[in-house]
């Protein structure tokens, strides 16, 4: 961490640095709680781990199954070694996490490569797809086992449904899988406006890391197996994350978290975040949407707010909770040290704003003054 982020992480509250930086939803904390009594069977043998399982099913589909993890990049790892083996290679965006910012351990762990592609605004096609499709049967070359796409995506962009099944058919059709990194899942699907099963088992997607973190839990990930072969391609996972340090002792905090989150209730949105989502103010959504909407529905009003600043620019569509913006150079550090963000592209001059569950329409209305102010 610089030493503008150690200030600022005394002195602010709230930053637009990254939606790890926000703290945990109180109904996550409330549910916590509520199975912190008692003693139950460590390691996923406790009833809330197996209600959680069920819940997956409902959510995703009957052909789910399900396991938890504390990090999202473990849950990367092990979703792409459970399917793959070490001559195989995994095709994925140049600006992909598992490829730019997971310190090389896809391919120290799986021991495959990473055949990465040109992608504009962070998305794979599938002709990019297929510009590293070839060598198939050749033992000179890794074998393509698995398309890896981010949703949304690193640059802040969305995927749209009929753009994944176009990238699982293509995947399909040649013997390979759809591996999704979602980390932010949730804050797709709700600017898609449809479920978390339309947005990723609907659409051919093989394996899902599910992300917690981002949305509202603590250290709580998920790796779900999607179809026919769900059950075979999990059938090694348990030993994997055992090996690979990914397995929680007392499972129902991870468990509990994500009940949480996917939990019917009749709390309403907000009305910002109800007219990011097109739906009538009557209606009450689970809280992965509540949060995520939310979210999103801030990203637009600073995405608004920004392109009335002459100065700013931004550099990629703002479609969920990341807005992208080129900032002048002499304008950075000192707006850095008021409120601490990181920067996308040094060379561009892009800086990076995410907001958070617990972002505010005052968070977002003080930070565009500061902006203001310091040009």
């Amino acid at each position: 961490m610089s030493k503008i982020a150690r200030t600022f992480a005394r002195t602010f509250a709230r930053t637009f640095a990254s939606d790890n930086n926000s703290g945990v939803h109180p109904e996550v904390l409330t549910a916590i709680a509520a199975v912190n009594t008692g003693h139950q069977v460590a390691y996923g043998d406790d009833d809330v781990t197996r209600r959680l399982e069920a819940r997956f099913r409902e959510v995703f589909g009957s052909q789910t199954e399900s396991f938890l993890a504390f990090g999202g990049t473990g849950a990367n790892i092990l979703g792409l070694m459970s399917v793959m083996r070490p001559f195989h290679a995994v095709i994925c965006s140049e600006w992909a996490h598992i490829h730019v910012d997971e310190c090389g351990g896809p391919e120290k762990l799986t021991g495959s490569k990473l055949l990465d592609v040109p992608a504009p605004l962070g998305k794979l096609t599938p002709e990019s797809v297929d510009t590293q499709y070839h060598g198939i049967g050749d033992y000179h070359h890794v074998q393509p086992r698995v398309v890896a796409i981010t949703q949304n995506t690193e640059l802040g962009t969305v995927y749209t449904r009929e753009e994944v099944q176009a990238l699982a058919d293509y995947a399909h059709e040649r013997n390979m899988m759809l591996h999704m990194d979602g980390a932010r899942i949730a804050n797709a699907a709700a600017a898609l406006g449809c479920s978390l099963r339309q947005a990723t088992a609907d659409c051919g997607v093989d394996v899902l890391t599910f992300g917690g973190t981002k949305n509202g839990l603590m250290g709580a990930e998920a790796v779900l197996f999607f179809g026919p072969e769900a059950e075979q391609r999990a059938a090694d996972f348990k030993f994997l994350r055992k090996q690979h340090a990914q397995l929680a002792s007392k499972m129902r905090f991870l468990a509990v978290q994500f009940e949480a989150l996917l939990a019917e209730n009749a709390l309403p949105l907000n009305a910002l975040a109800l007219n990011a989502l097109a739906l009538n103010a009557s209606e009450s959504a689970p809280l992965w949407l509540r949060n995520a909407s939310h979210a999103n529905a801030m990203a637009q009003l600073l995405s608004q707010e920004v392109q009335k600043i002459p100065a700013l620019k931004l550099a990629y569509p703002t479609e969920a909770n990341g807005v992208f913006v080129v900032v002048p150079r002499h304008l950075i550090e000192p707006l850095q040290q008021r409120c601490f963000f990181y920067m996308w592209n040094e060379k561009q001059s892009i800086a990076r704003w995410m907001c958070s569950w617990d972002t505010t329409e005052e968070d977002v209305q003080g930070f565009v003054a500061m902006v203001k102010e310091l040009l």
